[in-house]
């Protein structure tokens, strides 16, 4: 950040009083703009043994399958945007979502929010981002095709507590 988007001044980084990093902070209004960590929401959609996975048509990672997951919007819930994500990215509408995985992703400042939910209706053809949908059986699961690390391991716990038969919410770290 070079210029405050408040009054145009140039902002210098420095530690606030009473704060603990660095931050921007404009020369001329004062204002601290802080930089958070970006939230990501999706799904891991299920329907009888099998679970929803995109076939990415951008970058990162273009060509490789994920699960339907995006930016969450301001103004909405982390269920709303996990269900819009799941509607743009496949095209299915979905139903009874539940917290399934919370992942720090530090190094990139990212907190991805993941949720188990319910196929409920095909609504439209897959959006621009995706090149297909596809339904898999884990064992079917492309793993060396999985577009990220997170999502990797995401999918690793989700099969694996499937067949447990008990699925409860993890947090984890990913570097």
């Amino acid at each position: 950040m070079n210029f405050c988007p408040q009054c145009g001044a140039p902002v210098t980084s420095k530690i606030p009083e009473a704060d603990d990093r660095l931050r921007f902070v404009c020369s001329s209004c004062a204002t601290i703009h802080y930089q958070n960590p970006i939230m990501v929401v999706g799904t891991i959609p299920e329907t009888g043994d099998r679970i929803l996975l995109c076939r990415r048509a951008i970058e990162p990672a273009m060509d490789k399958w994920t699960l339907p997951a995006g930016y969450l919007e301001n103004g909405e819930t982390l269920q709303q945007g996990a269900a819009r994500e799941t509607l743009e990215e496949a095209g299915y509408r979905i139903a009874d979502l539940v917290p399934y995985a919370i992942t720090n992703i530090v190094r990139i400042n990212q907190v991805y929010i993941m949720f188990r939910c319910a196929l409920a209706e095909r609504a439209a053809a897959p959006g621009s981002e995706s090149l297909e949908v596809r339904l898999f059986r884990p064992d079917e699961i492309p793993w060396q095709e999985i577009a990220f690390r997170s999502i990797h391991e995401i999918l690793r716990l989700y099969c694996r507590d499937r067949e447990k038969g008990s699925f409860p919410v993890h947090l984890l770290d990913i570097g």
